[in-house]
């Protein structure tokens, strides 16, 4: 809204409402409140036991100060953060359906190697969404006429397309009221993210990943594709090795020539991720 990308005539504040709380469901999993603060939620000691894959990715998210104040949907309705997105004097598809996108052939070091389109590169930024999609989340929802609908997390992004301006499946005015994780998956959990500097900058390339003693497991990778990238065949690799994981994971890449390496450095993350979780 700053630099007038989104124009509303109304804002509403949903602070107010109920949806800030951790609670356990009957299934013996967890429910999240659409308002739990993403401080509140890596610190659970129910997250920290149970789902430590998600502690880790939201405290390897953006600053204290902003998690202090960053919610559970807002972080999965995050938007790009792909330059050609915020700058209003370059084609978008995204900001601007049927424009054109300019990091086709601009700029384009941080954007997706895979599950990309013609008409948009740009990478999905969230962290915690990764790590909710290795866990199998589910988004809970309402629509202004009352109606409830569960999406599972899996199919909750939109492919990029030829509508890359249509980011998820809430439909207008639907508004997410809570985020449940299914019982705990046992293993060890593990979250990897490179970045160009240590702190408050967005993944290159991210792992996050759940390995069982018996050494099957699951996998998920965020800052190379469009939503959280989780592929159940490259999930059936994960007992023999992490070269059959990648292979899996990015059979349709197509990387342009500004961000190939994030193929090696995908590669080798994901090597040390599964190593160190094995250990």
């Amino acid at each position: 809204m700053k630099l007038e990308i989104e124009t509303p005539s109304h804002l509403i504040d949903v602070n107010g409402l109920a949806l800030d709380n951790i609670e356990p469901t009957a299934e013996g999993g967890v429910r999240i409140g659409a308002l739990v603060r993403n401080t509140d939620l890596a610190a659970d000691q129910r997250i920290r036991r149970d789902y430590a894959v998600l502690s880790r990715a939201l405290l390897a998210g953006a600053s204290g100060q902003l998690r202090n104040q960053a919610t559970t949907a807002g972080n999965l309705l995050q938007r790009t953060r792909c330059p050609y997105f915020y700058d209003t004097n370059q084609p978008c598809n995204k900001r601007l359906p049927g424009s054109g996108c300019a990091a086709l052939e601009g700029f384009s070091r941080q954007h997706a190697v895979t599950g990309a389109s013609k008409s948009c590169i740009a990478t999905h930024p969230s962290d915690m969404a990764v790590a909710m999609r290795l866990l199998d989340a589910v988004v809970e929802t309402v629509s202004p006429n009352g109606d409830e609908r569960k999406i599972p997390i899996a199919e909750f992004y939109r492919a990029p397309g030829n509508t890359p301006h249509l980011e998820n499946r809430l439909s207008p005015g639907e508004l997410i009221t809570a985020v449940t994780l299914p019982p705990p998956v046992g293993g060890n959990h593990i979250y990897r993210k490179v970045r160009d500097r240590a702190s408050y900058a967005f993944a290159l390339v991210s792992v996050a990943a759940i390995v069982q003693q018996d050494g099957t497991g699951r996998v998920a990778l965020g800052g190379v594709a469009h939503k959280p990238w989780r592929l159940e065949e490259a999930d059936a690799e994960v007992a023999h090795g992490a070269q059959a994981v990648y292979d899996r994971l990015f059979a349709s890449a197509q990387p342009t020539h500004e961000n190939a390496f994030k193929l090696i450095l995908a590669k080798r993350t994901l090597a040390s991720a599964l190593t160190e979780a094995r250990a």
